[in-house]
């Protein structure tokens, strides 16, 4: 059940969203409280799982996997099982840094970062076959990435 936020709640989690390493003076000071009831708000945002969890965002270029491939998948059936042993294999991947179950043409949708098209290849002809349940792949190929965030759109 989604938590009920205030404004200040949401100008804590706009300003996270920006700079998940702010310090907590900082934050206070931009959210308009004392350092205490912010660390206070900060901390039940994240036992109630509204934050949750704080990470790096790397520079994919930089270590050498600068090139994101989405993968249509049609799976081999459509029963739990097939569909579960599918979860499970994408899970173990860490190539698959976004899997979706889809509701309409294909069956699941996956971003892949892989270093070039030769990468892509060798995972593709590895992990997106028969054995984890796979019928059809088709990848679609993005010219150029004009938006990508990781923020939430608070109003």
């Amino acid at each position: 059940m989604p938590m009920q936020l205030d404004d200040i709640d949401r100008r804590i989690l706009r300003a996270l969203q920006r700079d998940g390493r702010i310090q907590n003076t900082e934050l206070a000071k931009e959210v308009g409280l004392s350092p205490s009831p912010c660390l206070r708000r900060v901390k039940l945002l994240e036992e109630a799982g509204v934050i949750d969890r704080y990470v790096a965002v790397l520079n994919a270029v930089k270590v050498n996997l600068g090139l994101s491939m989405f993968a249509r998948v049609w799976l081999t059936a459509q029963d739990a099982e097939t569909i579960d042993h599918f979860i499970e294999a994408m899970k173990q991947l860490p190539q698959v840094v976004e899997c979706y179950i889809m509701l309409g043409e294909s069956d699941a949708l996956l971003r892949v970062v892989v270093a070039d098209l030769d990468d892509y290849r060798r995972f593709q002809s590895a992990h997106l076959t028969r054995k984890n349940g796979i019928q059809n792949v088709k990848t679609d190929v993005p010219s150029q990435t004009v938006k990508q965030t990781y923020a939430l759109p608070l109003p």
